[in-house]
């Protein structure tokens, strides 16, 4: 999975507006100033505030493919 380069420049993260860090070896997106990922499925970012999880459970996420 990938994230094309200008959809990374226009997403932001839903709780702060900030910029957001695609990590793709677990694809999430990471918004370093809150703390949290947003997990990514079949090219898709999930940014809604509820779904926010916190970095400590980063090495948590299953597999891309296990997701949801």
């Amino acid at each position: 999975m990938s994230i094309n380069k200008e959809l990374l420049e226009l997403l932001a993260c839903p709780l702060c507006k900030g910029d957001l860090k695609w990590e793709e070896g677990l694809s999430v997106l990471i918004c370093e100033k809150c703390g949290v990922f947003y997990q990514v499925v079949d090219d898709i970012p999930i940014l809604l505030p509820d779904s926010a999880t916190p970095l400590s459970e980063l090495g948590k996420v299953p597999p891309p493919n296990e997701q949801l």
